[in-house]
């Protein structure tokens, strides 16, 4: 709780709390792009995960990435900001090309795939689905807002 003065008074006022978290929208040359099916929730999404205090965002995309996909990447440019209203989340999304490795599960994913964007509308909900196909409009970065079920309209 962060206490202030105003006017001499003394008011508390609660500070919002967020997380950040950084996702990897890896498209390969054939226009596929990298996803994973989540261990504990089975839905299918873009690897990522949350950013770690002293780490920069391109670098934690690159260690999520491989830690949830066996795919070394190089992070080319943000694509995309979205705020989970919700739950206080708010995602960076760059897109990235794949470096080597090879696709693999880990403890967070069962299964890793590429996708056609097609699939990735038919697999994904459609607030994880707008962020890779934002990723392949160059006309970026999108800044969206959902409530962790729907995208909510803005102005």
């Amino acid at each position: 709780m962060l206490l202030y003065m105003s006017n001499g008074n003394q008011q508390a006022k609660s500070t919002p709390l967020h997380s950040v978290s950084v996702a990897g929208a890896v498209v390969r040359e054939d226009g596929r792009l990298l996803a994973i099916r989540r261990a504990d929730n089975g839905t299918w999404e873009l690897p990522g995960g949350i950013l770690e205090l002293t780490e920069a965002p391109e670098a934690g995309v690159a260690r999520e990435v491989l830690e949830e996909t066996g795919i070394h990447v190089e992070v080319d440019e943000l694509t995309g900001v979205y705020k989970n209203t919700t739950r206080g989340i708010v995602a960076l999304v760059f897109r990235c090309k794949p470096s080597g490795g090879a696709e693999r599960t880990s403890d967070e994913s069962t299964a890793v795939d590429w996708l056609t964007p097609e699939e990735v509308e038919e697999r994904m909900a459609e607030v994880y689905a707008i962020r890779l196909l934002d990723a392949l409009d160059a006309a970026g970065p999108h800044v969206r807002s959902h409530d962790g079920h729907r995208l909510i309209a803005t102005s």
